[in-house]
């Protein structure tokens, strides 16, 4: 039976035993959003390498649509499980076969017995579940360390200096069919965001398996002091860059985690630092895929706080150059720029200025899947919807990941060069992150009273005299 292979399914683990096997490039797919211009390119890339790299069982079929192409193939497929239920439903509804995938360390029949009656899903749970069951970073049933958690050493601020001063990342060098894949998009004329590359990321397996060994050997002992902290001229500092060949399947997470931790056992990499990079690829990402599939296609919709604002256009079109706020302006240059930024100013700058601002969260997770290079239908609903937004009512998190200009104050070396003043909640210079925090609690106080880990910030709106000139000038803010 032929193997039927999507674009984030082009590693060793999905078509190894497979004599035939079809790709399809799908023009309604690629102008169906306004994607971002480098994601469009990795995903062609990605297929055209493969096809290209064993043209004696793959094949690249360009079509209007998939169900065009799979129609007209006219044969028996066999799939992997996709990544969005859209696509799972059009699989079935043209008699595709799907198989469970073995993208992820933990089947989705095992998730789905740890879930079990749960109503609440909290990842330090779940991935405690995954050290155990995978044996990673263990000693016998104790974790290694004694601790299951480092994150305490690894919240230190940005150094002083604008850069981190670790060994570059691994990068890719184009070839002939990166070449003809911005060749085939400019002729395409696509409604695309963001700027064209050069291509950043590995998108082939023996890419990926270089910039794994990379991050390893030359990144992975600097990674973890510094992991939530934020430099402007140093975007990548000590992260990995793995979560786009990660989701484009080129790589296996455990082999990924299994790396991580011989450094540590062979004392080339801190437990701290090795740790936390664990957490995101054995927890979180695993927890992000089960959790997309067990709590449903409906959860994308869910807006605990009614949320509704639209996105800016400047946001929608990544054009960050009026934008005042360096903080703000910074990371959406960097997702104009790269299709990419860390996860703290994916939660705490993005996120945070979108919950202060009532962002439609429905919106908001679109445009994290569209504009970033590493985003899929099943990785944002519960980072955006639940983590970010916590538009689910606490699902996924037991407070909103909010906070005012004193912690970005902390953590990024942005507000020393701000127009505003972190410091400052009304007036010309009132950071709109500390007026916007302040304004959002007011405005969700009842809700906010009864939330054990937000009682104390409530408390604190009662002793803000100027309580009523914020709430006023943060309604009608249009300058950030």
């Amino acid at each position: 039976m032929t193997l039927l292979l999507f674009g984030d399914q082009l590693g060793p683990h999905f078509h190894t035993g497979h004599d035939e096997i079809v790709l399809i490039e799908s023009a309604t797919a690629l102008r169906r959003k306004r994607y971002h211009r480098q994601k469009l390119h990795l995903v062609l890339s990605g297929m055209r390498h493969l096809a290209a790299e064993f043209p004696d069982r793959v094949t690249l079929v360009r079509a209007n649509t998939y169900r065009e192409a799979i129609r007209d193939l006219n044969r028996p497929l066999t799939a992997y499980q996709p990544g969005s239920f859209a696509a799972q439903r059009m699989l079935c509804e043209l008699g595709v076969q799907v198989r469970p995938t073995n993208a992820f360390a933990l089947s989705r029949q095992e998730f789905t017995a740890w879930a079990g009656g749960r109503e609440r899903f909290l990842m330090e749970d779940f991935y405690h579940y995954q050290r155990i069951r995978f044996d990673v970073l263990m000693d016998g049933a104790d974790p290694v360390g004694g601790r299951w958690n480092f994150d305490a050493d690894n919240r230190e601020p940005p150094p002083k200096r604008t850069r981190l001063g670790v060994p570059a990342p691994w990068w890719p060098e184009e070839d002939a069919i990166d070449a003809q894949v911005r060749k085939d998009l400019d002729a395409m004329n696509l409604p695309t965001v963001g700027k064209d590359g050069p291509r950043r990321f590995a998108i082939t397996r023996a890419e990926a398996l270089s910039a794994l060994e990379t991050f390893v050997l030359d990144r992975l002992p600097h990674f973890g002091p510094h992991e939530d902290a934020v430099l402007t001229k140093d975007w990548t500092m000590a992260h990995s860059l793995l979560s786009v060949p990660l989701n484009h399947g080129l790589l296996h997470p455990l082999e990924v985690v299994y790396a991580a931790e011989d450094a540590y056992r062979s004392g080339d990499a801190p437990l701290a630092g090795v740790e936390g990079f664990v957490r995101q690829v054995l927890g979180w990402r695993e927890y992000v895929w089960h959790l997309y599939w067990h709590l449903g296609a409906e959860y994308r919709h869910c807006n605990d706080f009614d949320a509704k604002n639209p996105l800016p256009q400047w946001w929608a079109e990544l054009r960050p150059g009026a934008i005042r706020a360096a903080c703000l302006r910074t990371a959406l240059e960097g997702v104009r720029d790269h299709g990419w930024v860390h996860h703290i100013q994916r939660l705490m700058v993005l996120g945070n200025h979108a919950l202060q601002r009532g962002y439609d969260p429905a919106a908001l997770n679109d445009w994290f899947i569209t504009s970033f290079a590493d985003g899929f239908p099943w990785v944002m609903p519960v980072n955006v919807i639940g983590m970010s937004q916590h538009a689910d009512g606490g699902v996924i998190a037991t407070k909103p990941y909010l906070s005012g200009g004193a912690y970005l104050n902390r953590m990024t070396d942005h507000c020393g060069t701000c127009w505003f003043d972190p410091k400052r909640r009304t007036g010309e210079r009132a950071c709109p992150f500390t007026a916007g925090y302040w304004a959002w609690l007011d405005r969700n106080r009842e809700r906010m009273r009864g939330n054990h880990r937000m009682a104390r910030a409530v408390q604190g709106l009662h002793r803000l005299a100027d309580l009523d000139e914020v709430r006023e000038a943060e309604r009608d803010r249009e300058i950030f």
